[in-house]
């Protein structure tokens, strides 16, 4: 593999969480796809990873810093790795097994509480069953799940790279 410090690699993968939220935009703003409570969840974890990974490239911590970063970035990306996972199992259900759908998620941050609400966004529902999108024959969540392994191998790899 290419050797490069890891303040590169953690760059690398923030560069990587940024365009995949600008993606995500794109989708949102320009192709008027409304993102589903699952999609929403995927956000935020690649918000959260990519966050972590900025801070771990502008902090340029010494091995042991370097090996902590790297276990919470592969955290935050296996964590959304299942829940995209969750979503594409979600749009390979048969459609008599579809989650019913709920409402709006405006309404339901105002109405409904916390912990309810979570299970919502972290579960799916209806709306979560729709691919409105694919390349190569997989959809939004699908690469969503690949680009979130990438993310964890990325940040593993630095616990065994020596170009520190």
């Amino acid at each position: 593999m290419i050797q490069f410090r890891a303040r590169t690699w953690f760059f690398l993968g923030f560069l990587s969480c940024f365009s995949m939220l600008a993606v995500g935009a794109y989708f949102q703003f320009v192709e008027e796809m409304e993102p589903c409570p699952l999609c929403i969840s995927q956000r935020i974890a690649i918000l959260i990873a990519g966050v972590t990974f900025f801070i771990a490239a502008v902090h340029n911590p010494a091995q042991k810093g370097i090996q902590r970063y790297a276990i919470l970035g592969a955290i935050f990306a296996l964590a959304g790795s299942a829940i995209s996972a969750r979503h594409v199992w979600l749009q390979n259900l048969p459609a008599n097994e579809v989650p019913e759908c709920s409402p709006g998620l405006s309404y339901i941050f105002e109405n409904f509480p916390l912990t309810e609400t979570l299970k919502l966004m972290l579960s799916g529902t209806g709306e979560c069953a729709d691919v409105l999108w694919t390349l190569f024959g997989l959809s939004i969540p699908g690469w969503t799940f690949l680009a979130f392994i990438g993310l964890a191998a990325l940040s593993l790899y630095q616990l065994i790279n020596k170009a520190q």
